[in-house]
């Protein structure tokens, strides 16, 4: 019985119908929570508007993980840990120092990694990349292939006619005979034997696997791992500690390492099991993406990055960043803007902005150093995979907040 018809008998002089004619009386149960969006860190007053972007961000996508970093003038001003809870289950809190997958922002450590062995002297842009890695190719226009055209995605390669060589684990280990897991030398190998998809530096298409191999280059260059040259000579120098290669499995994470998320699965491409796995978490191989898309970082930890491009002399001298970011031999694109070391570049008055997103099973990140000294740094533990809600409108969000006065408080000394 309705409430409606309930109040109707009591109406009509049914005080008297006995309980179980009207139907027992039930406690009254607690309304469960709302969702609500839990933030850690500091966001001062006059950045609101960032902040609220993002809290709108993460509720709409019931995001369990972000974070977003501001600096400004080399300040870190805001320094945020987002959490979307709906009460349904168990969620660890997410504070700024939190380490997510940074995907394809990693191109940028990689892209600058190989520009201080050319301020060293180790090496040229102008080097061909089989004669330092000693392939011989089946086709012969990799030999036209140098650092700088890997740089920016010059190489020849196009994962839309030849699939994406990062992504193709089952593809390889049948191709070549080798199990599970396969590791750089088999891509190399399963690569180096098939065309090139266009001539090398006759235009721009985005490709992993330039970047997996300027990581190989940073190696054979440098005499070390990829991982420790990268913090020996970029990160110590500005004081970053946390960053480091993530790994496959959820039982491998780092410290301080998130979860992260996906509707999809995949055959397990780290072992010969041949489970289905959740797609983060064993779908794809971290090891092998190392610089094409493997370190784990925080929001602070991404901004304070950006002064290796803002604070010339402490990683790249004003020279070697001019290289990094500067046009490549087709020119810019359509939108007056051009690929350099691994970001995105335009021209403004007085400034270059440089932005760049990351993005794979579980992961979006977003970093730009903008105009006026202003960089921030957003990062996700879920990607938009189904649905109408797009994660790249992160930025126009970003853009649109005006900020009157700009907090004078430094946080830096509370992460580093």
């Amino acid at each position: 019985m309705t409430l409606l018809s309930r109040r109707s008998l009591l109406k009509a002089g049914a005080i008297g119908v006995p309980a179980a004619a009207l139907g027992a009386a039930r406690p009254a149960q607690a309304a469960a929570p709302l969702p609500v969006v839990e933030t850690s860190g500091t966001a001062p007053a006059s950045l609101a508007g960032f902040d609220t972007v993002v809290k709108n961000f993460v509720k709409a996508r019931k995001i369990t993980a972000a974070q977003l970093a501001i600096m400004k003038n080399g300040k870190i001003v805001l320094a945020r840990g987002y959490r979307y809870n709906d009460y349904s289950r168990a969620l660890p809190t997410v504070s700024p120092t939190s380490l997510f997958r940074i995907a394809s922002l990693s191109k940028n450590i990689t892209a600058t990694a190989i520009m201080r062995l050319v301020q060293d002297g180790k090496l040229s842009l102008s080097a061909k990349v089989t004669q330092l890695l000693g392939l011989t190719p089946a086709d012969a226009r990799m030999g036209q292939i140098t650092v700088l055209r890997l740089m920016q995605h010059l190489g020849g390669w196009d994962s839309a006619v030849s699939g994406d060589l990062l992504w193709l684990d089952h593809t390889i280990s049948a191709s070549l005979g080798v199990p599970l897991p396969i590791g750089h030398a088999d891509i190399m190998r399963y690569a180096t034997a098939r065309k090139l998809d266009f001539d090398p530096g006759t235009k721009m298409v985005y490709n992993n696997y330039g970047y997996m191999l300027l990581g190989r280059i940073i190696e054979k260059v440098s005499g070390m791992s990829y991982e420790s040259y990268v913090k020996t000579k970029l990160l110590q120098p500005l004081g970053i500690t946390r960053m480091r290669l993530g790994k496959s499995l959820r039982s491998e994470a780092a410290p301080g390492e998130i979860a992260y998320e996906s509707q999809y699965t995949n055959k397990s491409v780290v072992d010969t099991s041949g489970t289905t796995v959740p797609y983060p978490y064993g779908g794809f191989n971290m090891p092998n993406q190392d610089a094409n898309g493997g370190w784990l970082a925080s929001g602070v930890d991404l901004v304070r990055w950006t002064l290796a491009l803002d604070k010339p002399g402490t990683v790249l001298n004003t020279t070697s960043i001019a290289k990094l970011i500067a046009k490549p031999e087709i020119g810019v694109n359509e939108n007056g803007s051009w690929y350099g070391g691994g970001l995105w570049v335009r021209q403004v008055t007085g400034h270059v902005n440089t932005w760049h997103s990351g993005s794979m099973p579980g992961t979006f990140t977003y970093l730009a150093r903008l105009q006026n000294g202003f960089s921030y740094a957003a990062l996700f533990n879920r990607r938009e995979e189904t649905g109408s809600l797009d994660y790249d409108t992160i930025d126009d969000d970003m853009n649109k907040v005006s900020v009157s006065s700009w907090p004078t408080t430094d946080l830096t000394s509370k992460y580093f």
